[in-house]
């Protein structure tokens, strides 16, 4: 029987779930907390932690508790900026842009934590306000009290030095570059030119001129940003991801029900971890690769602590 893409990609994230992270089963059971560490590990805050079987605000209320607790990331007084994905004016149930509920709870961790000032933002696709409004970011923003950063023209951008190998230069968002903690919450996908949509792809959102990418080499560029700003926690929504025809969801038939988290200080360790649920390893994705080559970030995530936890 010959299996088209999509039904290969089904085929092969439900591999991916079956097998977790570690590349072993993951344990059933309510509740239960389950590590498994790869390499040398001697303190007790995990690399990696996957989280599944919960809502989104719950997998993050556990996944940030098992990495130290949001007060390692936030000191009080300090502004925080979080870059979801909000690309597309697409409901949530098309896993289009990152799940609303998830966004909402980090910025109120981020409030607990001290933060002065949480901030979000990404530049949009398509027209902003009805990315905000449409994909349920902009009313969990205001719901929490948080602010949403204005992206849609050149004037919030400012040009900077990138010692990349293709990328010299890029006007990126000023709250970017401004911001004392940056917090990334790309949701996975699929995406017709990089392959993956997840952590490092995620920062294109932050950059006003990102037509150059595609002109220049897309995967090069998208690993050279991270030579200026890499996020200091990247949150991966696999909720619900978008397994084939991304990056802007055409039909439900492509959408996946997960109910899984990533959580890692390390964007690329992240990416990688999220590549194996597209039934893949992190090699397969050039921007992933180079970025690891770059110095930028652990590939290897056998060689990382990774905390499992099912709800």
């Amino acid at each position: 029987m010959i299996m088209n893409r999509r039904n290969f990609l089904k085929s092969a994230i439900a591999a991916g779930m079956g097998m977790g992270l570690a590349g072993l089963p993951l344990i059933p059971g309510r509740g239960r907390m389950m590590q498994k560490a790869f390499g040398a590990q001697t303190g007790g805050i995990p690399d990696i932690v996957a989280v599944r079987n919960g809502e989104p605000d719950a997998m993050f209320d556990n996944g940030i508790a098992a990495m130290g607790g949001m007060e390692r990331f936030v000191k009080k007084g300090q502004t925080v900026v979080i870059k979801p994905n909000i690309s597309w004016a697409s409901s949530i149930e098309s896993a289009s842009n990152t799940n609303p509920a998830l966004v909402h709870r980090i910025i109120k961790h981020c409030q607990t934590a001290g933060a002065a000032r949480v901030i979000v933002m990404d530049n949009t696709i398509e027209r902003w306000r009805d990315c905000h409004e449409r994909s349920g970011i902009g009313a969990a923003v205001r719901d929490a009290g948080a602010t949403m950063a204005p992206a849609e023209t050149e004037r919030y951008y400012r040009r900077s030095a990138i010692q990349g190998r293709i990328l010299k230069e890029a006007l990126v968002h000023e709250a970017i570059l401004d911001s004392e903690v940056f917090i990334n919450v790309p949701i996975l996908k699929h995406h017709a030119g990089a392959g993956i949509t997840a952590g490092i792809k995620n920062l294109m959102g932050v950059v006003w001129d990102r037509r150059f990418y595609h002109a220049r080499g897309l995967h090069q560029c998208i690993a050279d940003f991270l030579a200026l700003r890499r996020p200091d926690l990247t949150v991966i929504d696999a909720y619900r991801i978008l397994s084939a025809n991304g990056p802007r969801s055409r039909s439900l038939a492509d959408v996946q029900l997960l109910k899984m988290q990533i959580l890692a200080t390390d964007v690329v360790a992240a990416e990688a971890a999220a590549a194996r649920l597209f039934g893949r390893e992190a090699e397969d994705y050039a921007h992933i690769k180079l970025a690891a080559e770059m110095g930028f970030g652990q590939i290897d995530i056998e060689r990382l602590a990774t905390q499992r936890i099912t709800l």
